[in-house]
């Protein structure tokens, strides 16, 4: 039986009670039909990588779209003088680095500072994902969803989608309040993406907006550089503070052929040097643009073959590939939100913590500070553990990553999460909020 450990990044969660991956359009939206039709709970997953299941069997249905073609309805080279937008459109389980390393193979701008996230491009405007001076809603032309109340395709532009700070309409349809799981359609969003059409600009070019990745680049921020450049750079820092996913987790039969086989190749030998040379890693069906892959082999085997145990999942290797798991890696990325306050609770911090000005979900004018700042200084360093032999605990490279450390379960990742609110709200009178899909368990 097909387990979250083994779908997700940080590696822990229990059994699912059906667990499926179709490889057409129809088949997602009968998925999902029969599942709602049956009022079974119902979880749409992309990458695996924002979220934090508990330990109970999930008596529902899990649903992988399996889908990942990637199309260029626009010419990709404009006519000179023209107008450069390039419209790209991706299935929804195509994982997102692929798309954003084949965007800048083909020349255009809009993503490459949204390299190395971990998921699908699904989830990516679910989460509105960010990083280095780039979110995703700012590339989004629009969005293909099956509307499960209305039992409808229907497509929504990015003013419909309503993006903000690690938000959308789709994911604020999951819930009553920040952290609050609304009644109706949780884990999975009201809107389930089929597709996203994204409009980029036709450049090799792209420009920094970022101060790390100036940095890191030798540039000054808003300077202009090859979006190679900038991807690899990117990858560069995320890396050095263990923000990018276990490449190894593609060599365990769950996660085979999720990504393309030459990323893999290129993210194993990042991580590990000339040993990775010598792993086998799965071949993608179909050609690198059209990563569309046929899975019935492994849903079919779920049901007689335990692939992973759940204990062992966060570091499932070959056991001759002569590698050892990265544990800073297997989290869900940043754990909990930058809080956005009000002045007046702003005010109450100390001077020298990090301010920017923000939106509050009203609209109204906020105040931005950091969540990392506010652990650090709330006195959890990176590498803590709520007691020696735990198995959960910070990254030992950013506090803002809740890492299993091998053999760790949902509820030890739990408990680490609640010893860093409750540290946190009782310093600064600030409580922080997750940033993953939390199924099973109350972090409020």
């Amino acid at each position: 039986m097909t387990t979250f450990a083994e779908l997700t990044t940080i590696g822990v969660g229990g059994p699912i009670a059906r667990f499926i991956e179709p490889t057409t359009r129809v088949g997602v939206i009968e998925a999902i039909e029969e599942a709602d039709a049956k009022g079974l709970p119902l979880c749409v997953i992309g990458g695996g990588s924002n979220m934090l299941v508990s330990d109970a069997p999930f008596p529902g249905v899990v649903v992988r779209d399996a889908r990942r073609a990637i199309t260029v309805p626009d010419e990709a080279a404009p006519v000179e003088g023209g107008d450069r937008t390039v419209h790209v459109n991706a299935e929804a389980g195509c994982n997102w680095d692929d798309f954003v390393a084949f965007t800048v193979e083909l020349g255009l701008e809009g993503v490459e500072g949204l390299s190395g996230i971990p998921g699908t491009v699904g989830a990516s405007v679910v989460q509105n994902i960010g990083a280095y001076g780039q979110e995703v809603g700012a590339s989004v032309e629009s969005v293909e969803v099956w509307d499960r109340r209305d039992k409808r395709t229907t497509d929504l532009t990015a003013q419909d989608l309503k993006f903000g700070y690690r938000s959308s309409a789709l994911k604020s349809s999951m819930y009553a309040a920040p952290a609050t799981p609304a009644g109706e359609f949780f884990p999975t969003p009201r809107y389930v993406v089929l597709s996203v059409t994204f409009a980029l600009r036709h450049s090799a070019t792209g420009t920094v907006g970022y101060g790390q990745l100036a940095k890191a680049l030798g540039v000054e921020v808003g300077d202009r550089m090859e979006t190679r450049a900038i991807r690899n750079a990117v990858l560069k820092v995320r890396a050095s503070k263990g923000m990018l996913e276990d490449a190894a987790r593609y060599l365990n039969p769950a996660m085979e052929s999720t990504k393309r086989a030459d990323q893999v190749r290129i993210a194993l030998r990042a991580q590990y040097g000339d040993v990775a040379d010598s792993l086998a890693v799965p071949e993608t069906p179909g050609s690198d643009s059209d990563t569309s892959v046929t899975v019935e082999r492994l849903v079919s085997n779920t049901a007689d073959t335990e692939l992973v145990s759940q204990s062992t999942a966060a570091s499932a290797v070959t056991v001759d590939s002569g590698i050892a798991p990265d544990y800073d890696r297997h989290s869900c990325g940043s754990f909990f939100m930058n809080p956005i306050l009000t002045a007046e609770q702003a005010a109450r911090l100390p001077e020298d913590a990090p301010r920017f000005d923000a939106a509050l979900p009203d609209g109204t004018p906020g105040v931005k500070t950091s969540a990392a700042w506010l652990i650090e200084h709330a006195g959890f360093h990176k590498g803590f553990k709520t007691a020696e032999d735990a198995k959960a605990g910070l990254s030992t490279m950013h506090t803002l990553a809740l890492t299993n450390r091998g053999g760790a379960q949902a509820s030890d990742v739990a408990d680490l999460a609640r010893a860093v609110q409750d540290g946190v709200e009782a310093a600064f009178g600030v409580r922080l909020v997750p940033e993953p899909v939390v199924v099973g368990m109350d972090l409020r």
